[in-house]
């Protein structure tokens, strides 16, 4: 599933690629939203906005609301743009580019207060502007559950994913076992802030690097790592390989369904 990073820097991409404010033409040539389309067809998209892994295009008077889910795709493309094919939930074509949405989990036409509820369920999103970490973090130190778990946790905090969890608790050398309650303030700020940089960095370049400087394949004189996530990474995928800091193996567990990747060696408590 798409990490927030990626649904920031698609609505970037869709309000850019939109960006004269002339209508546009709006289909589902699956059919699933058709009728929907039909409502918003030739008219212009005003803003695309995000929150966590939450997408939302703003016609006129009402949004469409898009959550990737483990299958969802876009396609961006140049005008003009080529027949569809029957698995297109949603094109948007104009005079200069088109963009084809598939497999979404959740594509639908919503009103403002609706867009507002989906916003008060999420938590705060390290992208977003309006983001509050202290909300985030009453809710951590209150709470026995895994420091790994919750940072998964949509309602915590908004965007961060099985990657980006693995690896600020690298990088801060958490033990990813370790409850909430016991995160310090100044551990959170710390994370929170190391959050911000690296989903930024994310948007900016379309993928995730956290390895610092000296960490680096060229600095270490190691190969670049291989993987289709793509990006230079402490511990995700890593298990069995030795980590980069203290050359000990990187190890996986299973927790809330998802795979959890650290090195025991570097995030003791």
């Amino acid at each position: 599933m798409p990490e927030g990073h990626t649904i920031h820097r698609l609505a970037q991409d869709y309000a850019a690629a939109f960006a004269d404010g002339a209508p546009v033409r709006v289909t589902s040539p699956q059919g699933k939203f058709a009728d929907a389309a039909a409502l918003l067809d030739r008219t212009p998209l005003r803003t695309a906005d995000a929150h966590g892994k939450h997408l939302f295009l703003g016609f006129a008077e009402s949004w469409v609301h898009i959550h990737l889910g483990l299958f969802g795709k876009v396609t961006f493309g140049a005008a003009p743009a080529p027949p569809p094919t029957d698995t297109v939930r949603l094109r948007l074509a104009g005079a200069t580019a088109y963009v084809d949405l598939r497999g979404p989990a959740t594509c639908a036409l919503i009103t403002d207060p609706e867009k507002r509820a989906v916003h008060d369920r999420l938590g705060p999103d390290p992208l977003r502007p309006d983001a509050d970490p202290h909300t985030a973090y009453a809710r951590i130190s209150r709470s026995r559950t895994t420091i790994a778990a919750l940072l998964m946790d949509q309602k915590v905090i908004a965007g961060v994913g099985n990657v980006y969890r693995a690896e600020v608790l690298f990088r801060h050398r958490i033990d990813p076992y370790r409850p909430g309650r016991d995160i310090t303030p100044a551990e959170w700020e710390s994370i929170w802030a190391d959050l911000v940089g690296l989903m930024r960095e994310g948007v900016r370049t379309n993928r995730i690097d956290t390895v610092r400087p000296e960490h680096t394949p060229e600095a270490m004189g190691r190969p670049p790592r291989v993987d289709d996530h793509g990006g230079e990474v402490y511990v995700y995928r890593r298990t069995g390989l030795p980590c980069h800091v203290c050359g000990g193996p990187v190890r996986t567990a299973g927790l809330a369904a998802r795979n959890l990747f650290w090195c025991p060696a570097c995030q003791r408590d």
